[in-house]
């Protein structure tokens, strides 16, 4: 029998498990520091090394957090179905977890790109990039992240696959970020869709969704029993 085409689209509250902070759920900062200080564009013409040292400080919590057990779910569900990872989140837990087909939208904390040639990524294995590390052309090298007001180039991707899905889970997202929050509806009106977050949220316009009411990990427990039950 053909496997079924799964897309999981996970947000923050995935990463949160894992201790990772989300900077939604303490009024608009982020460890403390505002979002408009530390990503976006205008933050990193005015202060790089400020913008820079934020991030060391993102990679270093990530590199030192681990999976948890909705990433291995998302993992264990490879087995019975085509799993696609679109993800908001910047850190590589998916990755780390043994996730095949992760899509990032926002970026991946653990490569540093060109700041004048956004062509350029290299590979991190190490929390700390440094004013004055530049690549070969010569330009500063800066988080390969998008900030707040920059284009989001993996988007049209993501809508490809999400415009393939027979099941799409959202797991840890409250759909409030554009443009990614609108992947929803680019997905098949007759796919079955989910969404594992324990927020309480109006989505009364989305045909054919059943809310699991539950943090990531016990509410991927629950979408697994679910989804083998119901189509295996």
């Amino acid at each position: 029998m053909k496997k079924k085409n799964l897309v999981i689209f996970t947000g923050a509250g995935i990463s949160e498990e894992s201790g990772l902070k989300t900077f939604r759920d303490s009024g608009g900062l982020w460890e403390n520091y505002r979002i408009e200080d530390v990503a976006t564009p205008e933050a990193w013409e005015r202060n790089p090394a400020l913008v820079t040292e934020f991030y060391n400080m993102r990679r270093k919590q990530i590199m030192e957090a681990l999976p948890n057990r909705a990433h291995e779910v998302c993992v264990e569900l490879e087995n019975y179905f085509n799993v696609q990872i679109i993800t908001q989140n910047i850190d590589d837990l998916h990755e780390r977890a043994g996730s095949k087909n992760v899509l990032h939208l926002h970026g991946e904390i653990m490569y540093a790109r060109s700041s004048g040639d956004e062509n350029l990524l290299y590979k991190l294995n190490h929390w700390e990039i440094k004013i004055g590390d530049k690549c070969e052309k010569g330009y500063q090298l800066r988080p390969h992240v998008v900030w707040f007001g920059e284009m989001v180039p993996m988007m049209e991707p993501a809508i490809l696959k999400a415009s393939h899905a027979d099941l799409f889970v959202v797991v840890g997202s409250s759909l409030q970020v554009y443009p990614a929050a609108s992947l929803i509806h680019y997905v098949p009106e007759e796919a079955e869709k989910w969404l594992v977050d324990p927020g309480n949220f109006n989505l009364s316009h989305i045909q054919k969704l059943r809310h699991i009411r539950k943090k990531a990990s016990e509410g991927m427990e629950i979408l697994k029993s679910e989804l083998i039950q119901k189509h295996l």
